[in-house]
């Protein structure tokens, strides 16, 4: 599988909006207005902020990514989170790796070597259908099964999450994994 080399990981960081993406069961199934933001800590590694909003309420989980081979140019990086998150006793830990991103760092293809996962991102909550429609051939051409992306609903303009409540019925992490 082919991956983005020499990442500009600076340029990479801010704000990420899910365009579309696979289905999994670490994300609510009716969860809308998903984003991942991005900030670089001071040993290299990467804070990850992941939040998505059901009914209006918001649900987030926090972890941090870093490279997988630290001599490799490849954009092969892993992301850890714990589980749960409140007492970090078990950590999961997942393959991100970037397959395309345009030279304006504006949107990119995430995927990872079991093809289960697959992520199109954008800074904006809204893509170009051209440049959607090259992104999904970008992954057919890597042997994705891209009937299976869902797109995600995002509004305009975004909800902020400080002044959205928090869903109180449950974490996202452990919804994910009874599947709600």
């Amino acid at each position: 599988m082919e991956v983005v080399k020499n990442l500009d990981i600076n340029r990479y960081m801010g704000r990420w909006y899910e365009i579309a993406s696979f289905p999994s069961r670490f994300q609510p199934r009716n969860g809308e207005n998903t984003r991942a933001t991005y900030t670089l800590n001071e040993d290299g590694t990467v804070h990850v902020l992941n939040e998505t909003f059901t009914d209006g309420k918001r649900g987030f989980i926090e972890g941090t990514a870093y490279k997988a081979d630290p001599k490799s140019d490849e954009a092969k990086l892993k992301v850890k989170f714990y589980v749960p998150p409140f007492l970090p006793i078990i950590p999961v830990v997942g393959d991100y790796w970037v397959l395309y991103i345009d030279d304006d760092y504006q949107y990119a293809l995430i995927g990872q070597p079991s093809r289960k996962y697959l992520w199109i991102l954008c800074r904006q909550t809204h893509m170009d259908d051209e440049i959607y429609n090259q992104l999904v051939q970008k992954a057919k051409d890597e042997g994705y099964d891209v009937s299976k992306l869902h797109k995600t609903p995002q509004s305009d303009p975004p909800p902020e999450g400080v002044d959205t409540p928090n869903d109180t019925k449950g974490i996202w992490w452990i919804k994910s994994i009874f599947g709600k």
